[in-house]
């Protein structure tokens, strides 16, 4: 058989413990492409998160080639600029743009980090979860808008407040999301010429965050017999029947097709206040002033930039699935303390102390603060100075004040069950090559390079990545 189109089913964190193990047996359509092909564990990017995840998978550059460290980053060493980081983040050229360059047409479904569309693609696009709603242009052509609207009416790019109590409704939400998702996209199939399809469902994330607790028995919040106890598996199930309905508007003799996530996800134990936890250890300090915060701050106090005593503060850092730590440089920040020539040695001091934490039973955390230039072939931009990963991705980082302690199992933006989990997952069935079985060694840099070799084209010389199932 020979291969001339690539179609990859995108599912944000879909965790393949769910798909592999655990649920083999109800998800059909999978286990036919997984019999059919390769599959196993896709290891992620550090940090493993949607942003910058999708866009190193299909440029094959890491988060520092990218010079993208999350869903936020610093603009400059200034304390105030933080930047959502946005298509327009984005300079390398992801698999679509290689296509555009080799007059191959592709669908492109959203994939983070698409909004705003900077660059014409030959074929059509519809931008990711980032796109503030449809009134805004978030397609290619323009006029696929109205196309869409005929389709599926309101097209919904994502589910708006997905931290919510009320989950009903976030269920009902992520399932119209997703059932309108896929009705465009076979569409799109039955109507459009494509050489790649490459769509991403942002609704396995949104359904791990909202309900892991109400599935996992390892959860502290779990209760048998809830109300909720099936919907993530109810929903893969959805998802897989779905898959299969858009394989009917697919050639597989001639095409390969591809189910990845970016990463995966587990149970989140709770949250380590990090900045809380650098004012205790005396790096990072407040104003006293009566026009400033009180002190000590309020309980849950957001960490706001204003309240910082910088003359005092040799380090800050930010909340999120992962931690990010900043040094107050001399000369590099506005009113830096740390000298340059300390830099190395306070960095080293505060790694120490984060890799020897405990958690809230006395039981080593087994933290990881990264050092980026260890990470990464370059650094672009402004990096984090340390990139945490608390307890392997069982905790998340807290950025408010005024905390009883340093762990806290209420999430401070809002309710959310699980965390990202470094491990993702990729089933890859290539009618010119033999079912292979398991394979664990792929990272998510090795996808792009190896769908251009399934195009016939060939992999950008800088590219991270190898061949699946070639020389690596």
């Amino acid at each position: 058989m020979t291969v001339n189109k690539v179609a990859v089913f995108g599912l944000d964190c879909a965790e393949p413990t769910l798909i592999f193990d655990k649920w083999k047996d109800d998800l059909p359509n999978l286990r036919s492409l997984m019999e059919r092909g390769r599959y196993g564990n896709l290891t992620s990017c550090i940090p493993p998160i949607t942003v910058p995840a999708w866009s190193c998978m299909t440029s094959s550059c890491d988060p520092g080639k990218l010079g993208i460290y999350g869903f936020r980053n610093r603009a400059d060493h200034s304390y105030d600029k933080l930047s959502i980081a946005t298509s327009l983040a984005v300079r390398e050229k992801r698999l679509w743009n290689i296509l555009t360059d080799h007059d191959k047409d592709s669908i492109i479904v959203g994939v983070p980090g698409t909004f705003p569309i900077t660059r014409a693609v030959k074929g059509c696009m519809i931008t990711s979860f980032l796109t503030p709603d449809i009134t805004a242009d978030y397609t290619w052509p323009p006029q696929l808008k109205n196309e869409i609207a005929g389709v599926v009416d309101d097209y919904m790019v994502d589910v708006r407040n997905f931290r919510t109590d009320d989950k009903q409704w976030l269920l009902d939400q992520i399932y119209e999301m997703t059932d309108k998702r896929f009705k465009v996209v076979n569409h799109l199939l039955a109507t459009k010429p494509w050489d790649l399809f490459f769509m991403v469902e942002m609704g396995v994330d949104r359904i791990h965050h909202g309900f892991w607790s109400y599935m996992d028995p390892e959860h502290h919040r779990y209760e048998p017999g809830n109300p909720f106890e099936t919907a993530i598996h109810d929903y893969y199930v959805h998802v897989d029947k779905l898959i299969g309905e858009s394989l009917t508007h697919i050639d597989q003799e001639t095409t390969a097709i591809w189910v990845v996530s970016d990463h995966g996800a587990r149970t989140m134990v709770g949250g380590f206040c990090l900045n809380q936890w650098l004012m205790d250890e005396g790096y990072l300090h407040l104003k006293k002033t009566p026009d400033h915060l009180k002190q000590p701050p309020e309980k849950g106090q957001r960490f706001d930039i204003k309240l910082v005593d910088w003359s005092k503060t040799k380090a800050w850092g930010e909340g999120g699935y992962y931690g990010r730590l900043f040094l107050n440089v001399e000369g590099r920040e506005p009113e830096g303390v740390v000298p340059q020539a300390d830099f190395e040695a306070v960095r080293d001091e505060i790694k120490q102390k984060i890799d020897a934490l405990v958690d809230h039973e006395g039981v080593a955390m087994g933290n990881v603060a990264h050092r980026p230039e260890e990470l990464y072939k370059e650094i672009n931009r402004v990096a984090p100075d340390l990139v945490i990963i608390f307890g392997e991705l069982r905790w998340r980082s807290v950025g408010s004040l005024g905390m009883d302690s340093h762990y806290t199992f209420e999430n401070d933006t809002g309710p959310d069950d699980a965390n990202h989990a470094q491990e993702g997952m990729y089933i890859l069935a290539d009618p010119s090559q033999a079912a292979a079985g398991r394979d664990d060694a792929p990272t998510l840099f090795d996808v792009a390079p190896t769908v251009l070799t399934e195009l016939g084209l060939s992999p950008l010389p800088h590219m991270r990545g190898g061949v699946i199932g070639g020389s690596r």
